[in-house]
């Protein structure tokens, strides 16, 4: 009986200790379950945060794409922070007020420019109207130049009957030294009538020599208008001029000769006086191409009206003289009969 209520209780206590964890399980995964709540409700609250984060942000880019440029928007969306917006829509609102007061600026630079050119045009015009006096009193000073101011603007109001009128008297002139030149021709004509291969190069010699010139009175008169050169240097110029005219006549001596000779049947004589001419005549046409418009500003005349016709005439009378004067030497040398 005693063993058999030993046994009864060894077999409550075995119920007792196996219905003990029975009990605590339910506790437990209420506990679990708790956890499980809380950290949802955690992570809900930080995604609250961050969406609400996301939507000011996506305010901020919307105000911002109004004021400022693409650019500026991606480098703020890049920001982790709604803070770069903040400072970005600063510096884009200092950027503007300082690129309005550049504007300003520039608008005020403008109006003053053109204030400063209509006075220009104004003093421009007043000064077209001063006296003729007054011109060439400043050319005198500044060494002179291819005309007078006045002269150049009242060119386009000047009637054919003016212009007629002022030139015909110095083409006159030099129509009567030109006359020269006839002269020379009767005085050589007994030279011509030994060798008549001479007259075919006189019209040569003519144009070259104009031709020379003209260049020479071309290059000054564009110096001078210009201010390049002045009074002062008129030396230099004519020596320069001088010593290209002797170069370019010699090149050009040397290649006419021989050509006259092999290919057109001129005599060696002949051919000769045509190359020992052409430097001669060359340095001659560059030596009064060059001198006479310093000589007309000296004297206060127009030289654009006077230098190219004066040299004209001077080089051709010179230059014809030169060339019968050698051919004379040059025949004596070959030994023929004049």
């Amino acid at each position: 009986m005693a063993q058999g209520n030993g046994e009864e209780s060894r077999g409550k206590g075995r119920l007792t200790s196996s219905s003990t964890p029975k009990t605590s399980t339910p506790s437990f995964h209420q506990e679990a379950h708790g956890v499980r709540l809380g950290v949802s409700m955690g992570r809900r609250l930080f995604l609250g945060r961050r969406r609400l984060f996301v939507a000011i942000e996506l305010v901020l880019l919307v105000l911002l794409l109004i004021g400022s440029n693409q650019s500026k928007v991606v480098a703020a969306i890049k920001s982790p922070r709604p803070t770069a917006f903040v400072k970005m829509a600063q510096k884009s609102s200092e950027k503007d007020d300082a690129s309005s007061s550049v504007l300003r600026e520039l608008k005020d630079t403008i109006r003053h420019q053109a204030a400063e050119i209509e006075k220009l045009k104004k003093e421009l015009a007043t000064s077209a109207k001063k006296p003729k006096a007054a011109s060439s009193g400043a050319h005198s000073h500044h060494g002179g130049g291819s005309a007078d101011n006045e002269d150049i603007l009242d060119y386009k109001e000047k009637s054919s009957i003016s212009i007629a009128s002022e030139r015909v008297t110095w083409l006159a002139v030099f129509l009567l030294s030109l006359s020269f030149t006839a002269i020379i021709m009767n005085g050589f004509e007994h030279t011509l009538s030994k060798q008549i291969q001479l007259a075919y190069f006189v019209p040569l010699m003519a144009g070259h020599g104009g031709n020379t010139g003209g260049q020479a009175v071309g290059t000054v008169l564009s110096a001078l208008s210009a201010g390049v050169v002045t009074r002062k240097d008129a030396m230099k110029v004519i020596w320069k001029e001088a010593l290209s005219g002797t170069m370019m006549g010699v090149v050009l001596g040397a290649v006419v000769g021989p050509i006259s000779h092999y290919l057109m049947g001129i005599s060696i004589p002949v051919a000769t006086v045509v190359s020992v001419t052409f430097p001669l005549l060359s340095t001659i046409a560059a030596l009064l191409g060059s001198s006479l418009p310093f000589v007309c500003v000296v004297m206060g005349l127009d030289p654009a009206v006077i230098a190219a016709p004066a040299m004209t005439s001077f080089v051709d009378v010179t230059g014809l003289l030169c060339y019968f004067l050698i051919a004379n030497q040059v025949f004596r040398l070959f030994g023929l009969e004049l």
